[in-house]
């Protein structure tokens, strides 16, 4: 399960514990016990941030700014869970569109 998190001064649902930074949580629907395994992910993920691998910053900085979902998703989007959950979706074709031109008109002329 993939959680929403947004940078958060006011409400704040969860805290890095590198540098505290407060984060607003955003979650799919999901059962208590499935949220609290998520939540440890998050709080470990969150914490890679500051990584020497990631540079090493030890401040809020390391955070996206924006938007961002926890645990990351390197897969193809199609396959996450809302997006499974959303249904069939269309398949792309490589075909164009064809118009269908009635006969219909040329007769009444």
């Amino acid at each position: 399960m993939q959680v929403l998190l947004r940078r958060s001064e006011f409400r704040q649902d969860i805290h890095c514990s590198v540098c505290g930074q407060g984060f607003r949580l955003y979650w799919e629907s999901s059962s208590p016990s499935e949220r609290t395994t998520t939540r440890s992910i998050v709080l470990g993920e969150l914490r890679d941030h500051h990584s020497p691998e990631q540079g090493g910053d030890k401040t809020a900085a390391a955070h996206p700014f924006d938007l961002f979902r926890l645990p990351g998703w390197s897969g193809s989007p199609r396959f996450t869970r809302t997006a499974m959950l959303a249904g069939p979706a269309r398949i792309p074709s490589d075909i164009s569109k064809v118009v269908m031109i009635s006969r219909r008109a040329n007769r009444e002329r």
